[in-house]
């Protein structure tokens, strides 16, 4: 009788092995992607993750200078001479932020300001930011020198996640930001009365420049520490 040959432990050893490599190669590489998807995840897109360790400025800015012709005509419930915008980012209470309300945008006696204010003027040879037009009258100015704060903006504007599309068709900005990379001179404009940012000196890094109801939120507390009620 013809007997099978008989496999011996040699032959079997390869393909144990074969089969311990690729599990191991297959380990490696969840593992190896992991270590990617952990490494790239907090990091915000260019040029802010440049912001942490960069000379920062962070600007006050006038977000709305009447034309100096302009006869404005009071609307029911409206606040006269500003666009509805505005208004509307007024009678909602600022978000909070009413130290970012220019001096004189309001009648006296709205949001509990009680000293009458000279009314807003155009002021065109006023320093204005930012370098390219149309540009904004800046009522302060603010070096930004604590490194966490930096660290927050950086995380706030270079994450995609905080940006939708639901934002106003107009820019009145009310705060501006100008950092140096390595990619040039980076600005950017805050509206919130529009909800909306804009990148001037360099592409905006995500499909959208609306921000979301939390962005304004985070946004709104590190602007409270750039520029304290009252100062």
């Amino acid at each position: 009788m013809t007997r099978s040959p008989e496999v011996s432990s040699a032959n079997k050893t390869p393909s144990r092995g074969r089969s311990a490599l690729s599990s191991a190669l297959k380990a490696g590489c969840v593992v190896g992607l992991l270590a990617v998807g952990t490494g790239c995840a907090g990091k915000p897109a260019a040029p802010f993750d440049t912001l942490k360790t960069s000379q920062a400025t962070a600007f006050r800015l006038q977000n709305y200078e009447p034309p100096a012709a302009a006869q404005p005509t009071a609307q029911p419930g409206a606040i006269p001479g500003l666009p509805p915008e505005i208004q509307q980012w007024v009678q909602a209470g600022a978000q909070g932020l009413q130290q970012l309300i220019p001096p004189g945008l309001l009648p006296p006696g709205m949001l509990g300001g009680a000293t009458p204010q000279t009314p807003l003027q155009a002021q065109p040879d006023a320093p204005r930011f930012p370098s390219t037009q149309p540009n904004f009258r800046i009522l302060s100015q603010t070096p930004v020198m604590d490194e966490d704060l930096r660290e927050d903006l950086g995380k706030i504007f270079g994450d995609d996640s905080n940006f939708d599309s639901n934002q106003a068709n107009c820019m009145y900005a009310e705060m501006g930001l100008a950092w140096s990379s390595a990619m040039g001179n980076n600005e950017l404009l805050v509206s919130f009365s529009c909800n909306r940012v804009e990148a001037r000196g360099f592409a905006w890094p995500h499909p959208n420049t609306g921000m979301k109801p939390n962005t304004v939120k985070k946004l709104s507390e590190v602007v409270q520490k750039l520029f304290p009620p009252g100062t």
